[in-house]
């Protein structure tokens, strides 16, 4: 049986200008490769160009992804770009953060065990020990820090040791309920992920959803975001809703929001372990 060749996505963003298109493709025939996908995007109001590309070398054809690496700088140096190059065929190593709510930390498993993620599971971090049981359950490593006022900066450099330790490449907090210092935030920025109701800053504090059906809304929402110092204000990556009406009681509408919590975290997880997703200052532009 005939293996499938390895691809490549190449992500860029650089100021628009034009021949970037025409730079890019033609430094890749020239090098004996097939683009299978491309997308491009001009923010017209911060004149930065977005570009995503999905490339193989041609059959037949052993080709060395470290001749593209090397000789694509000097495209790069001609358009002043930032660039990435990954090869797909590598799974991210992804670091999960829990507390106690076991629906975003099933929900990717699930997806991660039938292979919808393609990821390598570095560790199962949490400030509990309620979700030790489910991370054992499926061979993976479980790291209990606790966290108090006065253990927290310790623990925060713990946890960036295991990081660093476990060579992750993105942190998700799914349902990890405590508040990150911003030096923490700082040295994960772009590479850690939230989620979070989409009340906020509607409805903030303890029992968001209780506030909620107080207030009779007509939509559950859930945010997905890169994680920043500003609490909740991160650039968000995707967002769930669902339409309820009064007919919703307060447990109702938490069972909503569980569902859409799961949904909106793992199609974020997706779109950035595909290297969909470029960060455009406070936003980002994703690539679907």
């Amino acid at each position: 049986m005939q293996h499938a060749p390895n691809q490549y996505v190449i992500k860029i963003s650089c100021p628009a200008t034009s021949g970037i298109v025409a730079a890019v493709t033609t430094f890749l025939a020239d090098h004996g490769c097939y683009i299978s996908e491309m997308a491009q995007f001009d923010d017209e109001v911060s004149g930065t160009f977005f570009m995503r590309a999905v490339f193989r070398f041609n059959a037949g054809l052993k080709g060395d992804i470290a001749v593209i690496e090397q000789g694509f700088v000097d495209v790069a140096g001609k358009f002043a770009m930032t660039w990435e190059l990954h090869d797909t065929s590598q799974p991210m190593r992804v670091l999960l953060m829990v507390s106690k709510f076991d629906h975003c930390l099933s929900d990717l498993l699930y997806r991660h065990q039938k292979g919808e993620l393609h990821m390598q599971i570095t560790a199962v971090v949490s400030n509990h020990l309620d979700l030790r049981p489910m991370a054992e359950r499926e061979g993976i490593r479980f790291i209990y820090l606790p966290v108090t006022r006065d253990t927290k900066a310790q623990q925060e450099a713990e946890l960036m040791k295991i990081v660093d330790e476990t060579r992750t490449e993105l942190v998700v907090l799914a349902r990890y309920m405590q508040i990150l210092s911003d030096d923490l935030c700082k040295q994960l920025s772009g590479r850690a992920i939230n989620i979070h109701h989409s009340f906020l800053p509607g409805f903030k504090g303890a029992k968001p959803y209780h506030q909620a059906f107080e207030r009779g809304v007509k939509l559950i929402g859930a945010t997905a975001h890169y994680v920043t110092a500003d609490l909740d204000e991160g650039p968000i990556i995707e967002q769930e809703v669902q339409r309820v009406d009064h007919n919703y009681a307060p447990d109702d509408l938490v069972a909503v929001g569980r569902d859409t919590e799961t949904v909106a975290l793992s199609k974020a997880v997706k779109y950035h372990l595909e290297h969909r997703v470029f960060l455009n200052h406070d936003k980002t532009v994703i690539f679907r």
